[in-house]
C-alpha cells in the first residue's frame, strides 16, 4: 500500500532498521530474509534520497535524516499498534500477548513476581517480559515501546498518566548479628557506621534515601556500591555494615538471610509504587486491562508496618 508515493510497509522494515543492532537482527525481528531487508534499506535510501547509515568497521553510523525520523516512525508505528491493532479486541482469559513491563529487581520482588503468578492461574496465553530499568526507561514509554513501567511516584514523568499501586518505607538494615544495640541514638553514631549503598544504572543513580541525606547535609562512610538493593542483603550478612533499603524487601530476605532492622534518630522518607503507561496507549484495551490487574494486586498487599524488629 503506498501513501505519497511511500510504500507503508517499508516503515516498518526502517523501525527495525532504527532499533536493532545490525540489518540481520532487523531482517529477523520482522521476519524478513536477509536479501528482502536489503531490498527494503535499497528502496528506503531512493525514497528519502539519503543513504540512512554508513558502516565504519562494524559500527552503524546513521546520517542526521535518519535520526531525524527516527521518533516520528516509532510514534506512528505505536499510534497504529495502539489505537487499531490492540485497542478494538481484547479478551484476557483468550489472549496471547506479551506485556513489556519496566520493573526494578525491587518492584519485581516485592510486587510484579507473585502479580504475574496469579495472572498465569487463570490467564495461561498471556506473557510477561520484565525490563530492567535504565537511563532511556521514559523514552521507551513514550514511544509507547513498553506497556508499563513501575517506578517510585517522585519519577513519574508529567507527559503520561499514571496510577498509584502500594506504598513502602526505607528502613535500615544489618545483619541479625550485628553486635550494636536496635536503636542508633545519634546522627553522627549512624554516619560513621559503614555502609552498603545502591546506585542505578550507567549514570550512577542515587536510591531515594541518598537525595534525603544530600538534602540534609548528611555523608556516610560508604564501604561498598552496590547496582540493586537486592544486593545489600548479602553485603551485610556476617559484618557490621548497614544498608538502607525498602522495607518489603527485607521482608523477603529475611526468610534466608538474617537481618534486622535499626530505629534511626531521624525519619527515612516512605515512597508510593506507581505504574505509569504512554499516553498513546491509553485506549489500548490489553494496556488497560493491565494496569487494572496490577491495581488489584497491589490492593491485596496492604500497607507496610512502622515496627522495628529483627526477624528470624
Amino acid at each position: 500500500m503506498r501513501f505519497k508515493g511511500l510504500d507503508l510497509n517499508l516503515l516498518v522494515a526502517l523501525n527495525a532498521l532504527l532499533s536493532e543492532s545490525s540489518v540481520t537482527a532487523a531482517a529477523k525481528s520482522i521476519n524478513l530474509s536477509q536479501p528482502a531487508m536489503s531490498a527494503a534499506i535499497q528502496r528506503l535510501r531512493n525514497y528519502f534520497n539519503d543513504e540512512l547509515f554508513t558502516l565504519s568497521g562494524r559500527e552503524r553510523i546513521f546520517t542526521a535524516r535518519a535520526e531525524a525520523l527516527a521518533p516520528a516512525v516509532r510514534e506512528v508505528l505505536s499510534r497504529i499498534q495502539s489505537t487499531i491493532v490492540n485497542s478494538d479486541y481484547f479478551v484476557a482469559d483468550q489472549a496471547d500477548r506479551v506485556f513489556r513491563i519496566i520493573s526494578s529487581d525491587y518492584s519485581t520482588t516485592a510486587f510484579v513476581s507473585n502479580a504475574v503468578r496469579n495472572a498465569n492461574k487463570i490467564l495461561p496465553y498471556i506473557r510477561f517480559e520484565l525490563i530492567a530499568p535504565d537511563d532511556n526507561c521514559h523514552e521507551l514509554v513514550h514511544r509507547s515501546e513498553v506497556d508499563a513501567l513501575i517506578m517510585p511516584e517522585l519519577f513519574m514523568s508529567e507527559a503520561h498518566p499514571f496510577l498509584q499501586l502500594f506504598n513502602d518505607r526505607m528502613v535500615c538494615v544489618g545483619c541479625a548479628s550485628n553486635p550494636r544495640p536496635a536503636e542508633i541514638i545519634s546522627v553522627s553514631e549512624y554516619l560513621s557506621m559503614r555502609h552498603v549503598v545502591a546506585k542505578f544504572g550507567r549514570g550512577m543513580r542515587p536510591s531515594l534515601e541518598e537525595w534525603f541525606m544530600a538534602e540534609n547535609g548528611m555523608r556516610r562512610r560508604i564501604d561498598v556500591v552496590t547496582q540493586s538493593f537486592s544486593m545489600i542483603p548479602p553485603m551485610i550478612q556476617g559484618t557490621e555494615r548497614v544498608g538502607i533499603m525498602p522495607r518489603r524487601l527485607v521482608e523477603h530476605f529475611s526468610s534466608f538471610i538474617p537481618l534486622r532492622i535499626f530505629a534511626l534518630p531521624f525519619p527515612l522518607p516512605k515512597f508510593t509504587e506507581c505504574i505509569q503507561w504512554s499516553m498513546i496507549a491509553h485506549n489500548d484495551l490489553g494496556v488497560r486491562w493491565l494496569r487494572n490487574f496490577l491495581s488489584d494486586e497491589a490492593e491485596k498487599m496492604g500497607d507496610v508496618d512502622d515496627k522495628f524488629i529483627e526477624f528470624r
